[in-house]
């Protein structure tokens, strides 16, 4: 029998049939008014806003350790090898392919009278945060310099396991929170505004604190063991985290409608077919994914080159002011381009390689003059990375809203917002080239001839200045921003076919709200929600 090519086109790739965009514009058309002020209306409260900011702030700080410090305690501090390292952290990828998916699809499935993420959001992360102070506890558990002990080996494999498994079950309601809090915007901009700077704020925190205790610790000015100061922060950082957490769960509300009965899981796996956007965004990450130099690279430029973090302070100073500064610029850089996003976040691509690329060339061209000289090298990053950071707000803001309104797109074309079946797709991209990045890893080491257990302090690696090219390279990849410059330009070509824009994005709002609005009227799911549209009835002056 012949196929019928369109038909199945239609299948894989057309809309749903009880889709925003394929329902019948006359039986959507009751609820115009409605979906229009859904859409043009803010609904959050400042308290909502505020506590949405201080989760973020509180998760920033439970992770800070884990994102910056994390190899430098491993082989440093818990003195684990290398190689032991980079196969554990393979494995437990490996697991998070089996792990991820029974989450995303138990997340998709849940309908409770308190939503859809707010219950995994309450419950969640006292035991995620848990696992993750004790993980960084470990040297004062197991106090050796052997760096094969099964001991320590088998310690840091089962934390890791545990807080992966909890961190799936954290990380994936967690993250999807902002995009069911409201339908509007101006909501969306604002939260993620306060958030994305709440984050940084908390992050540099910890940094703030951390470099200059090892420091005075390292000196023998204080009598205290980098031990003792990784388990001091991953016990604060985890408190902070769960108490912040829970309070967004508790004040924010979600005021999304859903469909009552979710579509069968089968089905919303293919649900990324449907949606073009989201699948030139996957195929970006796959093109980008075997890149993993994940050393904190910034960690030993502060230590090793600049000799620590009293020396680093000045140059930080210009990233932090830029970031306060690109607040104010939020709305300038929404305007610009006639307020398009997409020309408006590829603009900004090109300004953040340009920022980067420049010193760190400079600094491969004249490594003596750079990296031979620690105040030189200091200045060269100072400039440029605060040239670089001035568009941070602006960035943080456009592109958390082009992503939403891909997952927006998703629900236009198939009814259902399936962003935890639908990430396991996405999601499984880091997972299974885990071991492709561990290798790489290590073949960055390797190129950049920096020896990770030699203990850190000021050009530890040589006695003399004969290791210059390695510091230089170390230099580089610090500079360059590594992780985010290589997935940003794959990145770039999706933003680059991105038209989600005026009036075919206007038009997929009004027919997304609608049907929210007539889901809303016939199932009475949710009190809250029920709330929001009677008061939105009574400001349109629409009866029931």
């Amino acid at each position: 029998m012949a196929i019928d090519k369109q038909q199945l086109k239609e299948q894989l790739f057309g809309a749903e049939e009880n889709s925003a965009a394929k329902l019948d514009p006359e039986k959507l058309g009751q609820f115009q008014d409605i979906a229009e002020k859904m859409y043009r209306t803010p609904q959050l409260s400042s308290r909502e806003v505020a506590s949405a900011a201080v989760a973020k702030a509180g998760h920033k700080l439970g992770v800070a350790i884990k994102d910056h410090y994390f190899y430098l305690y491993l082989i440093n501090v818990l003195r684990i090898d290398m190689v032991y390292v980079a196969s554990i952290l393979a494995l437990i990828a490996i697991y998070d392919v089996l792990n991820d998916p029974l989450m995303g699809i138990a997340y998709d499935r849940t309908r409770t009278r308190w939503g859809k993420s707010r219950p995994y959001v309450f419950l969640s992360p006292l035991l995620y945060f848990a696992s993750t102070a004790m993980l960084f506890c470990g040297r004062i558990f197991i106090d050796n310099d052997d760096t094969s002990d099964p001991k320590k080996i088998l310690f840091v494999f089962v934390l890791l396991f545990l807080r992966e498994t909890f961190e799936t079950i954290y990380k994936i309601p967690t993250d999807n929170f902002v995009s069911l809090i409201s339908p509007n915007p101006q909501d969306r901009s604002s939260l993620v505004l306060w958030q994305t700077f709440s984050e940084k704020w908390s992050g540099d925190f910890v940094a703030a604190m951390f470099m200059p205790l090892l420091d005075l610790a390292r000196s023998g000015i204080i009598n205290i063991s980098a031990s003792y100061i990784f388990a001091f922060f991953g016990i604060l950082s985890a408190f902070l985290g769960t108490i912040g957490t829970m309070m967004m769960a508790v004040k924010c509300r979600e005021r999304i409608i859903l469909q009552p009965q979710p579509a069968p899981t089968i089905k919303t796996l293919f649900y990324i077919l449907k949606n073009k956007y989201r699948m030139r965004m996957f195929l970006a990450d796959f093109l980008s994914s075997w890149w993993g130099a994940e050393y904190s690279w910034d960690v030993v430029t502060q230590i090793e080159i600049w000799g620590g973090a009293f020396r680093s302070f000045p140059w930080m100073i210009p990233r932090q002011t830029m970031q306060f500064v690109s607040i104010k610029l939020v709305d300038r850089f929404k305007r610009m381009f006639g307020g398009s996003y997409r020309k408006t976040v590829l603009f900004m691509r090109l300004w953040d390689l340009s920022f980067s690329v420049i010193p760190a060339v400079i600094n491969m061209v004249f490594p003596k003059a750079i990296v031979g000289t620690w105040w030189k090298a200091g200045l060269l990053f100072a400039i440029f990375d605060g040239l670089r950071v001035s568009n941070d707000a602006p960035s943080a803001v456009l592109e958390k809203e082009i992503d939403r309104e891909i997952e927006d797109y998703t629900e236009y074309m198939t009814g259902e917002r399936p962003e935890g079946t639908v990430g396991l797709i996405t999601g499984m991209i880091g997972r299974v080239m885990a071991p492709v990045k561990a290798l790489v890893t290590i073949a960055v080491f390797r190129w950049t001839g920096y020896k990770p257990e030699i203990g850190a302090g000021r050009w530890s690696q040589a006695t003399v200045r004969a290791n210059i090219t390695m510091y230089s390279r170390v230099f580089f990849l610090y500079t360059i921003g590594a992780n985010g410059l290589v997935s940003g330009l794959f990145k770039n070509v999706a933003y680059f076919l991105f038209d989600l824009e005026g009036k075919k994005k206007e038009e997929m709002y009004a027919a997304l709200n609608e049907r929210r609005a007539m889901i809303a009227k016939s199932t009475g799911m949710s009190g809250e929600v029920q709330a929001m549209m009677e008061a939105l009835r009574e400001e349109s002056g629409i009866s029931n």
